[in-house]
């Protein structure tokens, strides 16, 4: 029996995205360890056998003296723990990981998952953030990479581990965003399923509504998500002038998706592999997203939805008016072709094998 320790900067990360490589560690009769800063699925992680430990992390500070702490605590760890491999995700979570582990000889799997909020910063942060990955992942036995993009940037600038690869994102499990039927379009509902900030497109998406709604009154436009505070108040005054529907945080993303006729995602973000995409694809809905790495892999357009360019709400509100101008059928169709497009490419599956695959020569050595 072997012992796997995945590191993530939130139990979400591992839950939402990662719990499929859980269950087949568990399923092959592995330890499972998971080293999260806050739990909030305790009885899901508690009853799959897995063994969680606390490991606070600033998601966003600069504080040395805090990320020494990190690196010492994950150090502490694994020599409690000996782990034969550990997982990483999030930048910090690689680098300071990655460090501890490099430190007692424990080899590291990382994953990048998206070049995060450094990339859409100043040149100087991108490069202290660049160089950061760089330490982290130097010694992992393999890096995966998201999308092409990121895998093109990180080979150029060193950010990589002895052997790298390639994942369909975190890819989507097709079982639970099962596919949905096409609702009746007596009202069209779009959605919006994002933190609102600016580089996630919020801007774009709330102008989209205002416009589109003026003109097409059987129009609903949803907002789920965590608001930032700089959105607040403009958030409550489209939602006063019946112009969106606020949901805030929601769990049950498919109660949403039942009714939705389409998922926008005017991304900026320097995403990995955008999620909302893959989910709503899955469940048999047309998507409308940018062309930013990690969104415009997920669609095919034309045919599973359309790819507008970044930050250009004119072309976003054109392209809506035409989904609308759409039959009920071709609506219905793009959907499915979106569904096909996930069982063919983006199963989660696929990358679970490849995490089974990359650990063979380490977790199946006892």
């Amino acid at each position: 029996m072997s012992r796997v320790a995945l590191l993530g900067n939130s139990d979400l990360v591992i839950y939402n995205f990662r719990r499929e490589i859980v269950e087949r560690l568990i399923q092959d009769g592995h330890e499972v360890y998971i080293l999260i800063p806050k739990l909030v699925h305790k009885e899901f992680f508690e009853n799959l056998g897995c063994k969680v430990y606390i490991t606070p992390i600033d998601r966003r500070g600069t504080n040395p003296i805090t990320d020494y702490k990190l690196y010492r605590l994950y150090i502490k760890l694994f020599k409690e723990i000996k782990p034969d491999i550990i997982y990483t995700y999030t930048i910090k979570c690689s680098v300071y990981g990655g460090m501890a582990a490099r430190k007692l000889h424990i080899p590291q799997i990382a994953n990048i998952t998206g070049l995060g909020s450094g990339a859409v910063r100043s040149r100087l942060f991108q490069l202290i953030y660049d160089n950061m990955y760089r330490i982290g992942v130097k010694h992992s036995v393999c890096t995966f990479y998201q999308n092409s993009a990121n895998e093109e940037y990180c080979l150029k600038h060193g950010i990589v581990g002895k052997k790298h690869r390639l994942l369909p994102g975190s890819g989507v499990n097709l079982e639970h965003f099962e596919l949905l039927p096409y609702p009746d379009d007596s009202e069209v509902h779009f959605l919006y399923v994002s933190r609102i900030m600016k580089e996630k497109g919020a801007d774009e998406y709330l102008e989209l509504a205002k416009a589109i709604h003026k003109d097409y009154p059987n129009t609903v436009f949803h907002v789920l998500g965590f608001c930032e505070e700089a959105y607040q108040d403009l958030l409550q005054k489209y939602s006063d002038e019946g112009i969106i529907v606020y949901h805030g945080m929601q769990d049950d993303m498919m109660a949403f998706q039942k009714i939705s006729h389409c998922t926008i995602h005017p991304s900026f973000y320097a995403e990995g592999m955008s999620n909302v995409c893959l989910e709503s694809s899955s469940a048999g809905r047309p998507v409308i997203t940018t062309n930013n790495p990690g969104c415009y892999e997920t669609v095919e357009h034309g045919v599973t939805g359309f790819v507008v360019p970044m930050k250009d709400t004119a072309c976003l509100i054109e392209t809506v008016r035409k989904f609308l101008d759409m039959s009920y059928e071709e609506k219905k169709q793009m959907g499915l072709a979106a569904r096909k497009r996930m069982e063919e490419m983006f199963d989660r599956n696929i990358v679970v094998e490849a995490y089974m695959s990359e650990s063979s020569e380490y977790i199946n050595k006892r």
